[in-house]
């Protein structure tokens, strides 16, 4: 009995240790909606590259145009803004319904460790684009947001690790498929999202 007791206090330490260096309100259903957003984005972004021709790996032939390239940006745009959204209004849901505050230490460290890979991404893929390089920019946004997820899933749901993970990995393997990139920014941003989102609401939040 007196074992027992003992247990459940290391039990409770642990998870209010957790609580205050984890934000652990982190939505799955967010990751599953941005993958919607994504793969609608993607298939948007297809419409606007491959409106003349049926071969996905044509696109090495292809001369983007400076609107097609502001039309790509407005859509990249919209999928992120609406996932950023959708991810604040549910994380907030769920954070309220535990009792937890959203903008704590935890949850500052976590946009700040997220950020600043994806931060440096960002710059150096809008230096791609002035220069006309636009078959590294599916590879490397892959790549950069999964780094942003390794280096902010100390702070939430450790799901995150392995989801920023796969991500580095289709990145990197796109690079040797550079003519289908758009189709690996689906199944990454769209596919992954899905998925780990799926197991993160099953385990975490299905009661």
């Amino acid at each position: 009995m007196e074992n027992e007791k003992y247990l459940n206090d290391i039990s409770e330490i642990k998870n209010l240790m957790n609580k205050s260096s984890r934000f652990i309100s982190l939505s799955g259903l967010s990751g599953i909606l941005a993958g919607v957003y994504a793969i609608v984005g993607a298939w948007l972004a297809y419409k606007t590259i491959y409106f003349d021709t049926s071969t996905m790996g044509a696109y090495r032939d292809l001369i983007i145009s400076e609107e097609a390239v502001i039309r790509l940006l407005v859509i990249a745009a919209s999928v992120l803004i609406l996932s950023i959204l959708t991810g604040i209004a549910l994380s907030i849901r769920k954070a309220r319904k535990s009792n937890e505050n959203v903008w704590n230490a935890a949850s500052r460290r976590l946009v700040i460790n997220f950020m600043i890979p994806l931060a440096t991404g960002g710059f150096f893929i809008i230096f791609l684009i002035e220069k006309n390089m636009f078959g590294l920019i599916a590879p490397l946004t892959l790549i950069f947001y999964g780094l942003a997820c390794v280096n902010a899933s100390k702070y939430t749901i450790g799901d995150v690790r392995y989801l920023g993970i796969t991500m580095i990995a289709l990145g990197l393997l796109s690079t040797w498929f550079l003519g289908y990139g758009l189709l690996f920014w689906a199944l990454g941003f769209g596919g992954c999202h899905i998925l780990y989102g799926s197991l993160m609401y099953f385990k975490y939040e299905r009661k």
